[in-house]
């Protein structure tokens, strides 16, 4: 048995808490390694806007050679450390407690998001763990600058792919690290990231986009990975390669029209966008999400679901007037549906938080 890092005597003195934004998302799927190296040549990218639906992590002080972990809809669950079951419903976070070789931790995560919302919840919580362990095993406190969170970002993405059983991409955990509204440009094999990131929308201007947007729940959790299994399977036979190349397009010229303030040109790139992703994989919208979709070309706005889609969250983009009709609208269809509701989220500039003491 290896030896562990016991934290409880530290964690008794001096709680740790992290915590990081989620998102939503167009041109996703992009940075997984069977699209963006073939596709490289066409500079493929993904647009993402921090969510200040924060997921929070708290590590205080657990039994000896112990690691217990709490979250909103899981059963709570602790392991010797070490001997935890990866293939488990909380087995990212065990996982990355082994990376560190913690015990004697409690580790309580809690979420503003709704459980598997596609808004990358897993990951935001992986990132948020990776800095509050990294915080508790070093000798001092990191300075949370731009390269702790790169570090960050890559490790949890790497933790989260060695146990997904699953290819995964970096964009959940990028967005929750940096905050903001960006855009990331995948570059596979040519520099150590494997990313650059460009802001799309400056901090001072934040207030002015959240202005434009709308955020829904449709009640219903979402299953991601039968939709990215079909998409990886249908691209590797070499099906819809030129709808692949088509979503790189509009994505970008999504990403020009925001930048530009265009918001009746990035609607209609936001709904060619998805349109493809539903020829492809009809399912990314269930029956609510078929209904928001309508309501939204109606109004004039553009529609997209979070994520791979398959429930969770639908988001909107237009012009404010567009928008203020259509959250009348989407109000009178959620009602239809338990659980489902409008998310009032802002747009989170801060990204990765840590913090230390008794709060």
């Amino acid at each position: 048995m290896k030896r562990t890092i016991n934290l409880r005597k530290k964690l008794e003195q001096n709680p740790i808490v992290a915590s990081a934004p989620c998102r939503v998302d167009i041109g996703g799927t992009l940075d997984i390694a069977p699209f963006l190296y073939p596709l490289y040549d066409y500079s493929p990218c993904t647009f993402n806007i921090a969510i200040d639906l924060r997921t929070r992590v708290r590590l205080t002080a657990y039994r000896d050679n112990q690691v217990k972990i709490t979250s909103r809809g899981f059963e709570p669950s602790a392991f010797p450390a070490g001997q935890a079951p990866f293939d488990h419903p909380l087995g990212l976070m065990f996982a990355v407690a082994d990376h560190f070789s913690v015990s004697g931790v409690h580790i309580d995560i809690r979420s503003a998001s709704p459980p598997r919302s596609a808004l990358g919840g897993s990951s935001v919580a992986a990132a948020a763990l990776v800095a509050a362990l990294w915080t508790a095993t070093l000798p001092e406190p990191p300075v949370v600058n731009a390269a702790f969170r790169k570090q960050v970002a890559l490790l949890a993405h790497a933790l989260e792919e060695s146990v997904a059983g699953v290819l995964c991409g970096k964009q959940d955990q990028l967005a929750a690290v940096y905050g903001g509204v960006n855009s990331w440009y995948w570059h596979p094999g040519i520099t150590r990231t494997g990313f650059e990131r460009r802001t799309v929308v400056s901090k001072s201007a934040l207030s002015g986009l959240r202005r434009h947007l709308l955020l829904a729940y449709c009640g219903i959790p979402h299953e991601s990975k039968q939709v990215n299994a079909t998409w990886i399977r249908q691209f590797l036979q070499g099906h819809f390669r030129g709808h692949w190349l088509d979503i790189i397009s509009s994505t970008k010229k999504f990403i020009d029209a925001v930048k530009s303030n265009n918001y009746k040109r990035a609607a209609f790139w936001m709904n060619r966008e998805a349109t493809l992703r539903r020829q492809m994989t009809p399912a990314v919208f269930d029956d609510m999400g078929e209904g928001l979709a309508a309501a939204g070309q109606d109004a004039g706005c553009g529609v997209r679901f979070a994520g791979a889609g398959g429930g969770g969250c639908v988001w909107a983009i237009g012009e404010t007037k567009d928008i203020d009709r259509l959250r009348g609208l989407w109000e009178d269809q959620l009602k239809n549906r338990k659980g489902a509701c409008l998310l009032d989220a802002g747009i989170d500039s801060d990204g990765l938080r840590v913090q230390h003491g008794k709060a």
